[in-house]
Parts: structure tokens; sequence; C-alpha cells
């Protein structure tokens, strides 16, 4: 069953992403629409399984990974600056605005600090991918980004742990911080010290396609301990990739992997997003959930392309890179879970806060598209 599930995913995926495309938009919003069509709320043919889980967490991992494998550094370091500026911007407005929210729809300090805090989450794989299509992602916009997106999950999760503490939930924020700043400092030296040297050794064995193997181990392990520590898998990812990006091993990789992934991996990740929606029992807070898409677009629209024009990009790159931020995705969903399992959040507004993180999942790459498209490409002055 998981087989001809797959394929269906396949033919569905790429034919829907095409016809996106001949109409003006990203692929990316083909592939999600699509998976809406294919799963148990239209026609029932795809459901979710473990088996698609998996690929699908595969499938952004290795996104994220292709994603770090085509940074700058170089521009990454010079657009520091900026990235801080989006990330604090696209976490502040979203957070107060939210925690407002929460106060007029009757919840308590404490869980409309929640909302607030969910609704500053973000999540860039689905961006990266509208970038990739718009030849975006190795400009000083894409970059500032991606570097926002490390900024961002660092400091809501950071944030979170926080705020349970206050609620009363067993998180030591020490313990917090300190696992993260140890999984950054161990990536960044393995980085720079081990992976060059694992990489070359491991190239080395006479067996077939050692290098992409030993890519993905490094891909993998960089995921799977981001993961452990409290950063998202797909940060670690996105480090491991820029890791081997600085490497001789570069294109080989790059080459490989994209063939890999965009062949079965990435195409189940889109689509799975689409067949993982739920549209039962939602009528009954049709309004509340429209009220929070919009607020949840708006504000970190608005808060990220204050931060980028602040950075010194003109206005519309900083809404295009506002709008690259506004996807809450799978991180938004994980806070999610945290919240219900320690009662932050009721089973009716989990509910709805997974209707509200597809909306913003499905609106960001036509909203890129808009912006990125609406004005000749200018050179920024960020410093």
């Amino acid at each position: 069953m998981v087989i001809l599930q797959l394929a269906i995913i396949l033919i569905a995926s790429k034919i829907a992403g095409s016809l996106s495309v001949r109409l003006g938009q990203p692929s990316v919003l083909g592939k999600l629409l699509i998976g809406i069509v294919l799963g148990p709320s239209v026609l029932g043919l795809v459901n979710e399984t473990e088996t698609l889980a998996e690929f699908s967490q595969i499938g952004v991992i290795l996104l994220m990974f292709i994603a770090g494998l085509e940074t700058d550094l170089e521009e990454f370091k010079r657009t520091g600056k900026a990235s801080t500026f989006v990330g604090f911007g696209g976490i502040i407005v979203p957070l107060v605005l939210g925690y407002f929210a929460g106060i007029i729809l009757n919840l308590t300090t404490m869980e409309s600090w929640f909302l607030g805090l969910l609704l500053s989450a973000t999540s860039v794989s689905i961006s990266v991918q509208a970038l990739k299509e718009m030849n975006k992602l190795k400009t000083p916009e894409g970059t500032t980004i991606l570097g926002a997106a490390v900024i961002d999950d660092v400091v809501v999760i950071i944030a979170l742990a926080f705020l349970m503490s206050f609620a009363g939930g067993d998180v030591h924020l020490t313990t917090v911080i300190l696992k993260k700043v140890v999984f950054f400092a161990a990536a960044i030296l393995i980085g720079w010290k081990v992976v060059p040297w694992f990489l070359k050794r491991f190239s080395s064995l006479k067996v077939t396609e050692t290098v992409i193997s030993s890519a993905l181990i490094i891909c993998f392990i960089y995921a799977y301990f981001a993961e452990y520590t409290g950063v998202a898998a797909i940060i670690g990812a996105y480090i491991a990739g820029v890791a081997i990006s600085v490497t001789n091993f570069k294109h080989e990789v790059f080459e490989k992997v994209e063939t890999i992934s965009y062949s079965i991996f990435v195409p189940v990740f889109f689509t799975s997003i689409g067949v993982t929606a739920q549209f039962t029992g939602i009528t009954k807070n049709l309004g509340i959930i429209i009220i929070l898409s919009i607020l949840a677009i708006l504000t970190k629209l608005i808060g990220a392309s204050i931060g980028a024009k602040l950075a010194g990009f003109g206005w519309n790159s900083s809404l295009g890179i506002g709008s690259a931020m506004v996807s809450r995705g799978e991180v938004a969903l994980i806070i999610a879970s945290i919240g219900l399992e320690s009662k932050l959040l009721s089973q009716d507004m989990f509910a709805v806060i997974v209707v509200v993180v597809l909306v913003t999942t499905i609106v960001t790459p036509p909203m890129m598209k808009l912006f990125f498209k609406s004005h000749p490409k200018k050179k920024s002055n960020i410093a």
C-alpha cells in the first residue's frame, strides 16, 4: 500500500507542480495543494502513515541540507546584522500581538503568552524551495532569510523553555540554554576540523558512492543531535550543508543529493503537508481560524519586513524577506503539541492552530513570488 501511495504522490506532485509554474506560481504551491486533494479531506487516496511521515522527515532534512550546500559562507557572514534584525523583528511583533489576541479570546495570561510564542515560530523549508525556483537562494535576501531562521529557532525554543518553567513544567532554563550552546559550539568545531577529514577518509574506501554516503552520514548525525539538544533537525541539516560547502566535495555532493532528494523525498515532504491536513469540525471555530490566520500572516510579514528595512534592504526586498518568514511549518506544530500536553492549549485551539499553520504554509510561496517579482532586482546596502 505504501508503494502505491508513493507512486500516486510522485505522479500527482510533479503534475501539480508543473501546473503551478504554468500559472505563474512556484511549483511548491501546487505540491502543497495536491496533498490536500489526495488526502483524507478530499479524495482519500493517500493516508497519513508512519512510513510517509518518515519519508517526509528525510525530505525536509535533505531540503535544508541542500540549502546549506548552496550557502555562500562569506555572504552569510556579511548578512549577519540583517539576519539578526529580521529574526528578532519576526519574533517580537507576533509575540506581543499574539499575546493580546489571546487576552481578547479570554485565554489566561500564560496561555496568551504561549499563543504569542507559537505565532513567533517560523520554518523556512517551504521558502527555501521557492527561493531556489526564483534563483534567490544565493542572494543577500536568501542568505538573510536562512540566517534569520536559525536565530528564530534558537530564540523561540529558549523562550519556550523560559515560559514552561513559569508554567510549572519540568524545564530547567539553564540546561536548555547550555545544550544549545554545546550543540552550536560542537557543530562549528566539528564542521571546521572533523567534517573535511571524515569526507576525505571515508571517500577513499573501496566501495561505490562513498562521497555521497559520507555526506549523508554527516547530514543525518547533525540533524539527530540538533533535535536531541532541542534545536530543530532542519537547522542541524542546514549547518551540515554549510560545513560541507567549504570543502572540495561540495559540487559532487550537491549534484547527487539533489538528484536523490527531488526524485522522491522532497516531493513526499511537500505533498504530505497537505495530506495531514484535517478539516473536520473546524466550521464551529471558523471565525477564530480566519482571525488568527490573518494575524499570523501580518505579524510575521510586518515584523520581519521592518527588521529587513532597518538592516538596509529596499521595501520590495524587505517584504519578500518578510513573506518568506511567514510559514510556521513543522516548528509551530511541535510547539503546539508541547502546549497540548502541558494544558497551555486546549484540544479545540490545537485543531485551530493546525489549520492556521497550514494556511501560513500555503500563502508563503505566492507572497514571495509577488514581492520578489514586483520590483527589478536592486543592490541592497546592507552592512
